[in-house]
Order: structure tokens, then sequence, then C-alpha cells
């Protein structure tokens, strides 16, 4: 007999991007969408689209270029949000609509403000018009894993009578057990009619580090898709961890008996991907993707593993996509060996962007005895990012004096009409003077509200990464750069910022209808 499959629905594009001070263009997310792709996930939830303009658009863009995977929209339970949603879902040749709606009685006595019966009607009306256009629905009852069970089974069932194909138990808030999920999951199987001719599917929240235990206690139960993030990240304490989910049921068939259909050597390429244009850090110790998740430092397990890698690791890096080998390079490397290093790590170019790149590379060999694999990772993310971003400015260059005196920068910067323009500043340190002087060539500021340093290699020549977020008109705007400089490369971070401020439309909000999603 044939194993069940389990299909996985990637929400790094929805949820993920509502972690704090994450905001993604729409070229970024249709970067991460075409990943998600070759990752060969079933189904990619796009993003909210009735939630503003942008996030229409980037659905719209994702379902119409993006083949292979479902492509869905998140939408309130109420008319325009499902519109919405449909309009930007109907160019994929695999669209989805997902409506979500509170369940529990604290979501609906206190963000609702509706009775039982009051939200019902709005569950089964709203599916019913998810129907009308589109055969593929999924339903969620929010914060599902705090609601009366027996009104849980009535709302599950009205939604599937009325077309769900998809229903989704959301532990909107982390709150539960594995062992309690599980046998919520087994209940509404057994209890809920209709419940055996839908997918019964699991979003699972990190609040109490559980996420991705709940979510593989549900699969034992018996659901048979899986929300989750790359890398991890969502609300408050992120979602499950896709990656983890997706490596626990392909290492342990012999536990699971199911099958997936993802291309598991596309995790860790995704992994960085999500990390660099989120500019949320992956933890050196997270499971499947950390840095340290195949280096092995005690003598014991060194020893093990030179004998024979299972003695101390129960998956193969190469299983997930970690490059096998770290070939070094250095100032006279040629051309040839440049392109086939960055092939071997899975990065595809032309003739005339290995010629680029290869400027690039020879510039950063100047500064470093050695280029590593890890290197050519963050030369390959600078070149895609400043490929990626609006350039209204460029930086040409940078001085900073400091010391025991007052720190002043003083930078030079590219406009937008090639012209060249420069000024100087003070301030209490080379970080503040850099910003300040940036902003007073670009003639406009922005509050920095966040600023992190990351050395990603070894050693005194080490690249380093700064990744800063700014505010500006109450929108937080994301900016990166790296540089064996560390002051450089906060200035290419806080030009990519102010470029980004500088170029943004004003975002519609999202009217607020007293809930927020899952």
């Amino acid at each position: 007999m044939a194993n069940e499959r389990v299909k996985f629905l990637d929400t790094t594009l929805r949820d993920g991007e509502q972690s704090a001070g994450i905001g993604m263009t729409g070229d970024e997310k249709m970067e991460i969408a075409r990943q998600l792709a070759r990752l060969k996930v079933d189904i990619i939830e796009a993003g909210f689209a009735a939630s503003s303009p942008g996030d229409f658009q980037a659905v719209t863009d994702i379902a119409r270029q993006v083949k292979g995977p479902i492509i869905a929209s998140l939408a309130r339970a109420v008319p325009n949000d499902i519109d919405q949603a449909w309009a930007a879902v109907k160019h994929s040749e695999a669209p989805r609509i997902h409506v979500f709606l509170s369940s529990s009685d604290i979501h609906v006595m206190h963000q609702l403000r509706k009775n039982r019966e009051e939200v019902m009607d709005m569950a089964v009306a709203m599916v019913s018009r998810a129907k009308g256009y589109c055969p593929d629905v999924e339903f969620s009852p929010m914060d599902a894993t705090r609601t009366n069970p027996e009104y849980l089974f009535q709302m599950l069932a009205a939604v599937i009578k009325a077309g769900a194909t998809t229903i989704n138990i959301a532990d909107t808030v982390g709150y539960a057990i594995p062992s309690a999920f599980a046998q919520l999951v087994r209940d509404i199987r057994a209890k809920v009619p209709g419940a055996d001719k839908v997918t019964i599917s699991v979003h699972c929240h990190n609040d109490l580090g559980l996420a991705v235990s709940n979510s593989l206690a549900a699969v034992e139960a018996g659901a048979r898709q899986v929300e989750g993030c790359i890398n991890g990240i969502g609300e408050r304490a992120g979602n499950a961890s896709l990656e983890e989910i997706i490596m626990a049921l392909d290492t342990r068939k012999d536990l699971f008996k199911v099958d997936i259909g993802v291309d598991t050597t596309q995790i860790y390429p995704s992994s960085r991907l999500v990390s660099r244009i989120t500019g949320m850090s992956v933890q050196a110790n997270k499971a499947v993707v950390g840095e340290n998740a195949f280096r092995h430092a005690s003598g014991i397990h060194q020893d093990g593993v030179l004998k024979d890698r299972s003695t101390y690791e129960v998956m193969r890096p190469e299983r997930v996509g970690v490059p096998g080998s770290s070939l070094v390079l250095g100032k006279l490397s040629g051309r040839a060996g440049l392109q086939a290093r960055l092939e071997a790590l899975g990065y595809k170019l032309s003739r005339d962007e290995v010629s680029k790149v290869f400027e690039s590379f020879k510039a950063l060999a100047d500064k470093k005895r050695e280029v590593t694999d890890r290197d050519l990772e963050i030369l390959m993310d600078e070149e895609k990012r400043v490929a990626g971003e609006p350039a209204s400015y460029t930086l040409q260059h940078v001085q900073f004096v400091g010391g025991d005196g007052i720190p002043t920068a003083t930078v030079r910067l590219t406009g937008p009409k090639g012209e060249t323009l420069s000024d100087a500043c003070t301030g209490n340190g080379p970080v503040d003077a850099v910003c300040k002087a940036i902003d007073r060539v670009v003639g406009a500021s922005g509050k920095l509200v966040d600023f992190n340093v990351q050395a990603v290699t070894e050693g005194l020549d080490s690249i380093g990464t700064v990744t800063v977020r700014v505010e500006k008109g109450g929108n937080i705007y994301t900016g990166r750069g790296a540089s064996t400089d560390i002051i450089v490369a906060s200035a290419k971070a806080y030009l990519s910022a102010v470029n980004r401020f500088l170029a943004a439309d004003e975002a519609a909000t999202l009217p607020a209808v007293g809930t927020t999603p899952d």
C-alpha cells in the first residue's frame, strides 16, 4: 500500500512578512516565490491581497509568473477580501482562496464582538462566496486550539458543506501541546461530517517553542497539509520551521510513513535567500540550516564522523543543499575558476553576469587573502541586492575620522541623474556620523531603529554584514550592506534603506475590522 502524501503550504511571504521589522519589495517577494517553486512546496501563500495595493500587485505577479505550486491569497471573512483575493490569484494555473475567521470565545467576544451564531453565518457565507470564484478554498478557524471543541466541530462541518476543500487548524498563539493537539486532529477526523473528504491542515505558532513538535504530532494523527515559514520566521516567536518539518518527515520515514514532494537539496539555498532578504540572521545552532548544524567540535564526535558520518549525523549536508566542499579562491584565481565554484554553489550566470561578478570578486580578493564559499555567497547576495533595489543614490566613497576627536564622516554619492554629490557631518560615533552625512546629501532622513552587525566569515579580514531598519512616515524600511570595512558596510546598509523609503509609494492601510490574520 502506497504511503499518503503530506503537502506543504509555505507562508513566508504572508505570515513571515508579519515578523516585526520585515518589509519586502515586490521583486524580493518574487525572488523568494521562484525559489519556493524550486523547493517544490505544494502551495505558496503569496500574500494578503486586500491588505494593500502593493500586496495585491505582488500576489498578482506571483500568480501570473510562478508555475508549479498552487498560489493562494489570505482573505478575512468579508466580501471585499474575498473579491480582492480572487482578482489576484485568478491568474494562476492553480489558484486558492484562503479564508480565515476567529472561532475562540475570547476572539469572538473581544475582537469580533459578535455571538457564535453570527460568526458561524459569516464563515459559511464567505466560504460560499469564495467557492463561487474558485474550486480550491481553504478555511482557517483562527485560535482553533482555544475554541470550544463542539463549536469548532460545528463550524468545520458547516464550511465543508459550503465548499471548503482544506480545513486548517490554526494554533494562532502557540498554545497547544503535542499530545493534546494530536488528539484534536483525531477528534476532527472522527467527529466532523465530511472531514474524510477534505484535507486537514495545521498552522502552528512557536510561542512555547512547540510549533514543529505540534505539526509533527498532527501529521501522526492524520493531518496531510502542514503550514510554516522558511527559517521559522513569522508573528511574535515565529511559525513552524518548514525545513525542520520537511527533514523530520524525510529522515524518519520509518515512523511517519508518508511521502513528500519537496526537493530537499533546495532547503539551504532557500534559507540563505530568506535570511538575506529579510535581514533576519539564522542562529548558528539552528536545526538543519544553522552554520553549526553539520560541524563537529568534540574529539569523540570528530573521530566518529571521520570513520562513518552516520555515527553523529542523521542526515547528510548534501541532502539539504549545503555545499559539500569549500574551495578557497584568491586574487590569482581566474574567471573560469570563479564560474565553476559559483555553479557548484547553485548560481547560474550568463557570460555578462560572470564578467560583472568577476570585477567584484577581484576587488574583494585584493582585500582578503582567501575568498571562501561564504564570501562568495555574500558577494552574490550583494550583487542581487544592488540589482534588485531602487537605486536613487549609489555609494562611491566613505571616509571616517574618529579616535579621541569628534567623529566625522564624509560620503560621496552618485545621484539620480548621475551627478556626484558629497557632504560631511559629525556624530556621536562612526555610524551616526555616516548616516547624518547621507541624510545631508539626499535631503531626507529616517530614524534608525535597529542596527545589527554580523561577521559572516572567519579571520581579521572577515566580511561583515550590516542590517539596519529605518522608520520613515510610520513605515519600517530594511537595508543591508556587506564589506570588509564595517563603516562602509554600514553606509551601504543605511543608503539601501534610504533608497527604499525615497522610492516607496504610500501604501493603503488595511481597514480595521477587529481581527488580525492567524
